[in-house]
């Protein structure tokens, strides 16, 4: 199992981020299938202001290229991601159509 560290910002409002919330309480199920399919077998998103911080845990074979291929040819998650985009913005180092960008390990207590 491989575990990835992934960051980005919301929109600093309050009204859009309690959206942003209600809807990651209950994805819809096409988000989670396309999410299981591609091999994660466990995500969780953090959140302090308007910054979101994401843990994935993934399958030996994940491949974020295959997931992004699969996502691509579906309507739903397509829909989902222009959805999301209302919500989210590019972290300031982030190029143009970046979303989710991979965060650095810098340390860890037990290696």
């Amino acid at each position: 199992m491989k575990r990835y560290a992934l960051a980005l910002d919301l929109v600093d409002d309050e009204k859009l981020i309690a959206e942003y919330e209600a809807y990651h309480k209950a994805i819809w199920p096409e988000i989670e299938e396309s999410i299981r399919s591609a091999g994660i077998l466990n995500m969780e998103i953090y959140r302090v202001a308007n910054r979101l911080f994401m843990v994935m845990e993934v399958a030996d074979d994940f491949s974020f290229e295959a997931k992004a291929k699969a996502d691509e040819s579906n309507p739903k998650v397509q829909e989902w991601e222009v959805l999301m985009w209302k919500y989210q913005q590019a972290l300031p180092t982030a190029k143009h159509g970046e979303k989710w960008l991979m965060m650095e390990k810098i340390f860890q207590l037990n290696s």
